[in-house]
Parts: structure tokens; sequence; C-alpha cells
């Protein structure tokens, strides 16, 4: 499986001065299997260096003379590391505090050398008031679950290709676009994760990936006991299984556990949310741009790592997901979480900006699922179930705002009508060409 982070290592590798690249990411989104096929396609070899895996090679960065440190790992590797032609791999550094602080020195004494680091668990070592980040000298990336373009190349690359040439002027059909519908369904239940979506590839029965899902799920509450120093592990617990029937909704601790208060909570969510599990959509008054400074840290909804994973979490059943409108299922809450999750993954690489949401509390209610940049414009973004609904809360923002161009995301067509661009599930991916072009 292709990902297309894979453009911007190659970018990476092309430039004569590059810094060490940091790939962040949850646990299980594929880290380790790009760097690997990156290094081993681009790179007459590739060391790799497993914290996990091999502890003792923590030793080696007992220096901070990065030919010492190689020096060493060369001879535990048995083999060696030339700069130029070999990528250094050092995955779950979060191991070894040594290695993340060594990357200044490889920046600094040895700048020819490609050096890539990954951890999943890293978030929790860089926020510890003794550690100390060597900021402006290394590069970060991140890396998300699959979104639905990189699925569709997996699973159906002529398609995938076919669907890259339509636009305004050239829509797909309607036989098209119900088959792209059809598509979207099938991702919907199969979701990012890529053991998923290779396991979806390999077998007829849908239901493989629901083992998959549940052995993932698993693991991340096994990965608990990591966390066990910041906080106690049942609220971690409790938040994680509660999480998936609270998706879309403003968040209240209150339907997590009405017996527990939320400063006992919050910090639990804090350190979900740090490792990649659970992402915040935040309240913002779309006052201006960024986005951010006009955002309201206390008013949040919750997103999930992955659709994929909660489907199985909700505990969907295949032959009734299938057999229902793909939008209709959960309240279009499966909706509203694949369109942040795709906002997501099409992000800048180098950045991990939040998502927004927008609602008026005054003169009336209003919302606007998503809230985005493009350009200097602010562009309203509303998840509809099915192909027909309401734009009320779209035309509200765009009169109050004095806005361009407003989006809905829904099962209709590619349209464009007055100031509502209507994008089809299938094309989030060219969202922001789309918006630019109109």
């Amino acid at each position: 499986m292709k990902r297309h982070l894979e453009k911007e290592l190659m970018a990476w590798k092309g430039k004569e001065e590059h810094l060490p690249i940091l790939l962040r990411g949850a646990r299980q989104v594929g880290k380790s299997h790009l760097v690997e096929q990156f290094g081993r396609s681009q790179f007459e070899d590739i060391a790799v260096v497993d914290f996990e895996s091999r502890p003792e090679l923590k030793g080696a960065f007992s220096s901070r003379d990065p030919k010492e440190i190689l020096t060493r790992l060369e001879f535990a590797l048995r083999k060696p590391i030339k700069a130029g032609q070999s990528l250094l791999f050092l995955d779950e550094i979060q191991e070894c505090r040594e290695a993340l602080s060594a990357l200044r020195y490889f920046k600094e004494k040895m700048p020819e050398l490609h050096v890539i680091a990954a951890g999943s668990l890293l978030e929790f070592l860089l926020r510890e008031e003794d550690f100390s980040f060597p900021v402006g000298r290394i590069e970060f990336l991140y890396l998300k679950p699959l979104s639905f373009i990189e699925y569709l190349e997996a699973a159906c690359p002529f398609v995938a290709e076919r669907l890259s040439l339509f636009d305004l002027q050239n829509p797909p059909s309607q036989l098209e676009h119900q088959e792209l519908l059809k598509w979207v369904g099938r991702y919907l239940f199969i979701g990012g994760m890529p053991a998923a979506v290779k396991e979806s590839l390999k077998e007829e029965s849908l239901l493989e990936t629901q083992r998959v899902h549940h052995r993932i799920l698993q693991a991340y509450e096994s990965d608990f006991g990591k966390y066990a120093k910041h906080t106690q592990h049942k609220y971690l617990r409790i938040i994680f299984q509660k999480t998936p029937t609270l998706v879309s909704q403003v968040l209240k601790f209150r339907r997590i556990d009405e017996e527990i208060r939320a400063r006992e909570l919050k910090p639990a969510l804090e350190l979900l949310c740090h490792a990649g599990l659970l992402q915040r959509v935040f309240a913002t008054t779309a006052a201006g741009l960024p986005l951010y400074a006009h955002m309201k840290e206390d008013r949040y909804k919750l997103l999930y790592l992955d659709v994929g994973l909660l489907q199985t979490a909700t505990k969907v059943d295949a032959t009734h997901f299938f057999g229902a409108g793909i939008l209709q299922i959960n309240s279009g809450m499966i909706a509203e979480q694949f369109v942040g999750q795709e906002l997501l993954a099409y992000n800048a690489p180098y950045q991990n900006t939040p998502l927004f949401f927008w609602e008026r509390t005054d003169g009336g209610q209003a919302e606007v699922d998503y809230v985005i940049s493009v350009g200097s414009d602010i562009v309203p973004v509303e998840v509809k179930a099915g192909a027909t609904g309401s734009l009320r809360s779209i035309q509200e923002f765009l009169k109050e705002k004095k806005g361009r161009l407003g989006v809905r995301i829904s099962e209709h067509p590619l349209s464009l009508h007055k100031q509502v661009l209507s994008i089809p599930l299938y094309m989030m991916n060219s969202l922001e060409r789309f918006v630019r072009k109109c």
C-alpha cells in the first residue's frame, strides 16, 4: 500500500540540506512500514534500530558523538552505515531519551546522513518537564490512518485514477457516482488502519477486518499500562470505551460517567489525545484567521482515531451496515467522523492542525459541523445524511460572516448552486482544489 507521505520523504531525500525527521502518529498507523519501505526503495541499505525489540542498542547513545554512535551501531547491526547510501531508522525512539536528544548532533556534526526517527508514545516524553528537546534541528511529519483515496488506490487503482479526472465541468455520471458511493461504504466499514485494509484486500469476507479491529483496540487498551505514572488505568479505559457513543457531540463529562468528576477525567482525556487515539474538534467563533486564535479551548467534540475502529467499537453489524444507507447509521455520526478524519488526512503533513466547528448561541441556535480555511477564505462545511437536507446553518454562517462559499458533504452529486458547493463523500481529497476554483 502506497502512502502519500512518501512524496514528502522523497522531497526530503533530494534536499542538499535536510534535518532529521521525527515521524509522529498513533500506534499501528503504519509508520515503521512506511519508513522501511521508503528506505529499501530509495537507499542502498536501511539500518533499523528498534529500541523495543533490541533495548541493548540504547547503549550506543551514551556518546554525543555521531561517529562514535554509528561505530557502535555498525558493530551491533553487523553492517556499515554510510552517509548518502544508508538510511538510519530509529524506531520506537521514545524508549531511548538519549537517542532523541542525539538527533541534534546528527544535524550539527553529520548533516549528510539521512536519519528518520519514529515513536507512537512519543508525545508523553516530549511533554516531560525535565526533557530538553532539540527545537529547530528536527523536521516533524505526521502520519494518519489511510485516507479514502489511499484505500481506493490500494483496493482498485483503476477507479482511483478515474476519480482523479473528475471536476465540476466533467462530473461523474450517475452510474459512476453510485459505484463510488459503494466504495465509500466499504471504507466506512474497513477504515484506514493498514492491518485492516490489508486484510480486506485478501479476504472476501469483511468480517475478518472486524477481528483485526478488535485486536487493535485490545492492543491500545493494553498500552494504558504505559501511561500508569500519569493517571489511573480505569479513567483511560472508561473514556476510551465510552467515546464511540459520543462522537460528533459537544462533550459533557457527565455523559462519560455521572459519578466521576470532570477534573479526574480531563487528565485521562488529554493522554488519549496525546496518544493520537482521540481528536478534539474545537468550537470557534470564526471571527477571522487563523481560526485557532478564536477557538474555545473548553468546548469541543471528540473524534475517534479511525472510522473502521469506531464501527467495531460501537458493535455495528456488517449485515445491517450494508443494508442501510451509509450515512443513516448512528444518526449521521459515522459520516461526521469520516469527514473529520478525511480533513485531518489531507492537512499538510508537517502540521498537527486541530479541527474546528462553529455554533451560534445567541439569537437562535445554528451549528456548522466543520469550519476550514482555504487561502483567505473561511469556509463552513456541513455533513448531511443522504443526498438532501437543510442548509440553513451554512446560509446563516455565510450571511453573518459575509462568506463567499459554503460546502456540503453528502451523497449528493458534485455541483455548485449559488453559494453552496456540493461535494460527494468520495471527493474529500479534492475539497480544497474545488473551493479555490469556485
